[in-house]
């Protein structure tokens, strides 16, 4: 395993459409960072792939800088590529043992679960950690449905890795996760929807910390 348990507590994922420009959004993740945010995911699903690449190595470079981990979504060459730690990948994305092959033994690699056998099978192909969500309704993704907390509790119970839960968490309702066998939360609009990312995320980080 790449990536230690505490590290996950707090888990930043980012959406550029709470920034107000280039510079604005990589302030957003200095400021998640700082706030706490020990791991940070760059997903961006209409970039074409020079522009990307770009971004994704100056994400990387922040994140090393900032001493954070940096996590590509979906795109296992562009973590290569980009110097970035890892990448994560969902259940209609890159399989998991593919994304391990190319990125080697070294580097993180996540994966979607949303059931104990998705679970099982992505700890055998190499996950490093597992997100585990819908938790709760989102308006990040639209397909996503959230699951029931039975589901959680039977993801952590057989991933044999650390497991965040993602969708729709926020301060208001991070405690109800409490008692499931997490090891953290990932989190969206619970930090760069906020007017303040920096604040956001470390209450979400103290919060998450009673898990």
């Amino acid at each position: 395993m790449n990536i230690r348990p505490e590290t996950l507590r707090l888990y930043a994922v980012t959406d550029r459409a709470w920034a107000a420009g280039e510079e604005d959004f990589f302030r957003q993740i200095e400021a998640a960072v700082r706030g706490g945010a020990a791991i940070v995911q760059l997903r961006e699903k209409n970039l074409e792939d020079g522009a990307f690449l770009a971004e994704a190595r100056r994400f990387a470079s922040l994140c090393r800088r900032l001493g954070a981990v940096s996590i590509i979504n979906d795109r296992a060459d562009i973590a290569l590529a980009a110097g970035a730690d890892g990448v994560h990948v969902g259940q209609g994305d890159l399989e998991a043992g593919r994304a391990r092959a190319l990125l080697g033994p070294d580097k993180i690699v996540g994966v979607s679960a949303h059931s104990a056998e998705e679970a099982r099978r992505a700890r055998e192909a190499g996950a490093d950690y597992l997100g585990c969500g819908a938790a709760f309704a989102t308006g990040t993704k639209s397909d996503a449905k959230p699951i029931s907390r039975e589901t959680i509790r039977a993801v952590t119970a057989a991933a044999g890795v650390p497991v965040v839960a993602i969708g729709g968490v926020s301060r208001e309702n991070i405690l109800e996760l409490k008692g499931l066998g997490l090891s953290g939360v990932a989190v969206v609009s619970g930090i760069f929807g906020q007017r303040d990312p920096e604040a956001a995320a470390r209450e979400l980080k103290a919060l998450a910390e009673r898990l």
